[in-house]
């Protein structure tokens, strides 16, 4: 064997992966597009482009921008708390570190569901939050937790945290102290040092923990119908109903590529964040 074509048939299996439950996947459901739904359901292959003009009809744009402003709220969310505890982490002893983490992504043990569900027993009108407001002595009327577009943040920045946290304590913990302790010497305040020094260096990570939520967010459709009960709709839940429901599969499918896209084009604006930060050196800014 050449050394050319060792690399190529130790990435076989990947790149097997890769084609089979990915790339041949997607492809079907982009083809699955341009076709119509049947009278009765399923398919008929009918070559039309209304599936996809139908996408960008102001009621479907109108639940794409809400399922983008409820992600984007999240991962926002979820990168500042997530920033903050993986910062405290990283300031801790070495020897501590591994259990901290394990404390940090100990939810992931349990299912999603089941993580979701308890959501609803701590925010309904009979949960934990509410007795706990009587039991401290409040007597007044609180407002609807449960069922609110703030219940659905709760719930998705709760399940995605654990992502942030690791994206960002990665970078972080690998952040050389003596760039740190060079910046306090020359005169530089703790501040000073974090926005100029730390934070920069850091950016890769926090770019990649926001498009990880961001991108589970924008397609979860559990979170939404359970704590949203059915209040409104995410794009998730739209795909769920064209495929399961409705019975249209083209344009679930239609929805489903636009969404893929948005996720690719997320991604390639991550990877541009992360390689600039790479590329422009420590005190910018």
């Amino acid at each position: 064997m050449t050394p050319d074509r060792k690399p190529l048939l130790l990435m076989t299996p990947a790149l097997l992966w890769l084609t089979g439950l990915m790339v041949i996947p997607c492809g079907l459901i982009l083809v699955l597009a341009f076709f119509r739904r049947g009278i009765y359901g399923g398919i008929e292959y009918t070559w039309t482009l209304e599936n996809i003009a139908l996408v960008f009809d102001p009621l479907y744009a109108q639940i794409f921008l809400k399922s983008a402003g409820i992600a984007g709220l999240s991962a926002g969310i979820a990168v500042v708390l997530g920033y903050a505890a993986a910062y405290a982490i990283a300031a801790m002893p070495r020897r501590h570190q591994p259990m901290l983490l394990f404390f940090a992504v100990l939810p992931f043990w349990s299912n999603y569901l089941v993580r979701t569900y308890a959501w609803i027993v701590l925010l309904n009108r009979e949960g934990l939050i509410v007795n706990l407001a009587r039991w401290v002595g409040y007597e007044g009327e609180l407002p609807q937790m449960l069922y609110t577009e703030s219940a659905v943040v709760i719930g998705l920045v709760y399940n995605y945290l654990p992502f942030v946290i690791l994206s960002c304590y990665a970078p972080l913990s690998r952040l050389n102290p003596e760039v740190t302790e060079a910046s306090r010497d020359l005169g530089a305040s703790g501040w000073t040092t974090f926005r100029r020094i730390t934070l920069p260096m850091t950016v890769p990570g926090i770019a990649v923990g926001f498009v990880f939520v961001f991108v589970l967010s924008i397609g979860n459709f559990v979170t939404p119908a359970l704590l949203g009960g059915g209040q409104f709709q995410m794009i998730g839940n739209l795909v769920y109903a064209q495929f399961l429901t409705a019975n249209d599969w083209p344009f679930g499918a239609a929805l489903s590529m636009v969404l893929i896209a948005i996720m690719l084009g997320l991604l390639m604006v991550q990877a541009t964040v992360a390689e600039r930060a790479a590329g422009g050196g420590v005190g910018r800014g």
